[in-house]
């Protein structure tokens, strides 16, 4: 019989929420660095919190550099962009794209792009989304004109970009919510401009999906703490009253149901705002193919004459 090392656990061995939560914060970082995208530390994660002896969490970060081990001297060692830092998303130069047309159809500008210093476009009885959280500026200040006619847009931005709304409408509307919010140090400015009849421009304020994930985390890093905090003080409080120690259980109990209501709730917000999302993309792409395949019938009738 081949004897085990006294240093490593047996796999069979149950984990603690301590282990999980160890697991959970490698992912954490290599999320941060870049070693995995949303959906692998998503699957993992949620492997992680159904894990329930070191033999399953074992395979989750086997492909993970573990914390104290040098990495080899290339880009494993840089350290991610700081959360709020400008300088490297202002890159100068010439935008990726510079207009955007919907006509009784929808246009998306949305992840990694360019926004250039003037950002025209237009929509006849349609619609479009130009989309800023994950793009890179052609300059410090940017001007995004919208002209919509029986149609309407959206402009998404980030935290820390100040916004500033200058368009007219004429039995339509502008935006002006987020305007007048102070920007961060260094970051652009948003001028959204053009002209709305029967017709709208919107103007909000979103996180990424990532940043959303991150501050979940967060909280539930926060909600374990408070729990510890409250254990220890339960332990110290032992020799009291046996009436203080439970009420001081009570409200233990009842703190944590309405940590777990309050997640619940945000978690289903946050769900009903990707499915609009997605149900969004959906009709834009179904319209952008139904005039699609209407401009190729008419224009096989037009081969007939």
């Amino acid at each position: 019989m081949t004897p085990r090392v006294s240093g490593a656990p047996a796999p069979d061995l149950r984990a603690s929420d301590a282990d999980r939560e160890r697991v959970a914060e490698v992912l954490r970082d290599a999320l941060a660095e870049g070693r995995l995208d949303m959906g692998e530390f998503e699957e993992r994660l949620e492997a992680t919190y159904r894990a329930r002896t070191y033999r399953e969490l074992e395979p989750i970060t086997r492909d993970l550099p573990a914390a104290g081990v040098v990495a080899p001297p290339v880009s494993l060692v840089k350290e991610p962009v700081v959360s709020g830092s400008w300088r490297d998303r202002v890159v100068g130069g010439e935008g990726s794209s510079s207009w955007a047309v919907a006509v009784m159809s929808g246009f998306q500008r949305k992840g990694r792009w360019t926004v250039p210093r003037r950002f025209n476009c237009f929509a006849f009885w349609g619609g479009g989304e130009i989309d800023l959280r994950e793009a890179n500026f052609a300059d410090r200040e940017v001007e995004i004109n919208c002209v919509a006619i029986m149609g309407g847009m959206n402009v998404i931005v980030p935290p820390g970009v100040e916004v500033v709304v200058r368009g007219i409408g004429i039995m339509g509307g502008f935006d002006h919510r987020e305007e007048g919010a102070p920007g961060d140090p260094g970051a652009p400015r948003v001028i959204v401009t053009g002209f709305a009849f029967w017709g709208g421009v919107g103007v909000e304020r979103k996180l990424t999906r990532a940043e959303r994930q991150r501050l979940r985390e967060e909280r539930r890093r926060e909600k374990l703490d408070r729990k510890a905090a409250r254990k220890e003080l339960n332990v110290s409080r032992h020799g009291g009253p046996k009436g203080l120690e439970g009420l001081l259980d009570a409200r233990e109990a009842l703190e944590e149901h309405l940590d777990l209501l309050r997640e619940h709730r945000e978690e289903r917000r946050e769900r009903h705002e990707e499915r609009r999302e997605m149900n969004r993309e959906r009709r834009e792409t179904y319209r952008e193919r139904r005039e699609a395949r209407r401009e190729e019938r008419d224009r096989g009738r037009y081969r007939d004459y």
